[in-house]
């Protein structure tokens, strides 16, 4: 294991460490409803409580100031982040960019969710924040619960039987274990729009894989054992102080900043929304959600926790936990894959799309460069990605 990988380790302890003794001061960075604000767009902020009790923070544009169409009916649309992120990925490119923005102007009522544990989630009404207890789930429960409650709580505001969905990265693995385990959401769902798939893993080219995963991989190892239930890379205002003039003073450090995400290739990045973006990035998560992340680069399988044999058999009935039935998602399905994509490549997503039987349509960014974080920073994302999505989202309106 090389100087990066060990660096990378260190860092994750030393994140622990001050997770444990840390508070997130949300007074001292731009939270999404002012973002949104700052722009001219009318924007509110609602919060929803899980069975379980998290208080998950949605910030919604209900109209956009330039349509004045606050009369006019407006579908809604739910943007999920994906890891160590939060609703500020859908904004940090600008009203000209960024896909709420646009979904807004487009004559949509945009919903941003914030998934159990980042910088906007961080309640939960029967657990304490200091508990291990409150880290204890994966993203298997942000989309089986969470994605689940914000949708049935966005249908229930905005009276419509169904709603667009779009997600990125992590956004796009929990839309299909929400659908995959709780398949009645099928028929809530107007059309899906899955931004980096990410489902398979078995030719993740990211050095994060082979640094991490023969360590947390399967469970039972002390590395897993040390991380497991607490908070991974949390939301620290002093170092993303320091990054964040770093982006100001020189494009290469902020690029610097996301290498160990996304293996670099940031030809098509715009160094102006990194900077926005590392204000309130990385955005705080459980630990089980990268371990699980792991768990599937090592078993090349879509499949729920691995919680050893023992506990599988008691949670799951089986020694092993069991696959994700990516046959039980029927809502319209759209796949955004890039080549460039060193976390989820186009070889998992081709797995992917065989393992999916009912999908609309596999959309190939046609541009060698695009990477994974290309979908919420790229200069050329708008025309790439972004008018492609509402074109398809007008579409099914329009049926």
């Amino acid at each position: 294991m090389g100087p990066i990988a060990y660096a990378l380790l260190f860092s994750l302890v030393a994140g622990l460490a001050v997770a444990e003794k840390s508070e997130y001061c949300l007074s001292e960075i731009v939270k999404s409803d002012e973002r949104i604000r700052s722009h001219g767009y009318p924007t509110e902020t609602h919060e929803v409580v899980t069975e379980d009790g998290y208080v998950l923070t949605l910030f919604r544009i209900p109209h956009s100031h330039k349509l004045r169409n606050e009369d006019k009916v407006r579908p809604p649309v739910l943007l999920q982040h994906g890891l160590f992120s939060n609703s500020d990925c859908w904004l940090s490119s600008g009203p000209d960019n960024s896909l709420a923005y646009l979904l807004a102007d487009a004559g949509y009522d945009v919903w941003l969710g914030n998934a159990r544990g980042n910088i906007y989630s961080r309640e939960n009404n029967l657990i304490s924040l200091n508990s291990h207890k409150f880290w204890h789930f994966s993203w298997h429960e942000i989309g089986t619960i969470d994605i689940p409650t914000m949708i049935d709580y966005i249908l229930d505001v905005t009276k419509f039987p169904k709603l667009h969905y779009a997600g990125h990265s992590q956004g796009t693995t929990v839309y299909l274990a929400m659908l995959s385990v709780r398949p009645k959401y099928n028929d809530k769902i107007r059309s899906g729009h899955l931004l980096a798939p990410c489902a398979f893993f078995e030719h993740g080219r990211s050095f994060i894989f082979n640094a991490l995963g023969p360590l947390v991989g399967k469970p039972g190892g002390i590395w897993n054992q040390l991380l497991v239930d607490t908070e991974l890379i949390p939301h620290n205002n002093l170092v993303n102080r320091v990054v964040d003039n770093g982006c100001h003073m020189s494009e290469t450090i902020c690029k610097n900043a996301f290498i160990m995400f996304a293996n670099g290739g940031y030809e098509n990045a715009n160094a102006s929304s990194m900077s926005v973006l590392i204000q309130t990035h990385p955005g705080g998560s459980s630990s089980n959600q990268g371990i699980h992340f792991l768990q599937l680069y090592d078993s090349h399988e879509f499949r729920q926790y691995d919680w050893g044999t023992k506990l599988n058999n008691e949670l799951y009935g089986q020694d092993l936990p069991p696959d994700y039935d990516l046959s039980k998602i029927t809502a319209p399905t759209h796949l955004y894959s890039s080549t460039n994509d060193a976390l989820c490549g186009p070889e998992d997503v081709n797995t992917l799309v065989s393992r999916f039987t009912n999908l609309v349509e596999d959309y190939r960014v046609p541009v060698q460069s695009f990477n994974h974080l290309d979908f919420i920073i790229a200069r050329n994302m708008k025309e790439l990605v972004n008018d492609p999505i509402i074109r398809r989202i007008n579409a099914y309106e329009e049926m």
